[in-house]
């Protein structure tokens, strides 16, 4: 099992790459075969099969915000590793700022499932369940 300062610089890698924003790097936290998925407010679980529909999908989130995006990670829980993928939770808090102004956008859960990828760890599974729509 990989041991817990790696697995929150993976968490926080993929955060601050939102957030700065770095495609790249983000591109990078993810194994090819990757699937992130989420539920908003108890809605319905909507996926993406592939690192290539994840990162469309967070071009698209790029290019539609005006704000500043802050991906604030805490409460990590790692919750062991069996066949090689190791299994976390943890909080998100989202915040953004805009004309000068912060405010608390949503918070929600994070589940990851991490892999190690040629020698490099990457999330083979993310998924959200946030709080509320943002």
């Amino acid at each position: 099992m990989p041991d817990r300062s790696a697995v929150e610089n993976l968490l926080n890698t993929y955060s601050l790459a939102y957030d700065t924003p770095d495609l790249e790097t983000m591109a990078g936290v993810f194994t090819e075969d990757a699937t992130f998925s989420l539920v908003i407010a108890g809605g319905d679980r909507i996926a993406f099969e592939s690192r290539e529909a994840i990162m469309k999908l967070m071009r698209d989130s790029l290019a539609s915000q005006t704000d500043q995006r802050r991906h604030l990670n805490s409460n990590l829980i790692v919750l062991g590793e069996e066949g090689g993928v190791t299994r976390t939770r943890h909080y998100l808090t989202l915040v953004a700022t805009e004309d000068g102004a912060i405010s608390l956008l949503s918070a929600g859960v994070y589940s990851a499932e991490i892999v190690e990828d040629d020698g490099v760890l990457r999330f083979r599974s993310l998924h959200l369940d946030l709080d509320k729509a943002y």
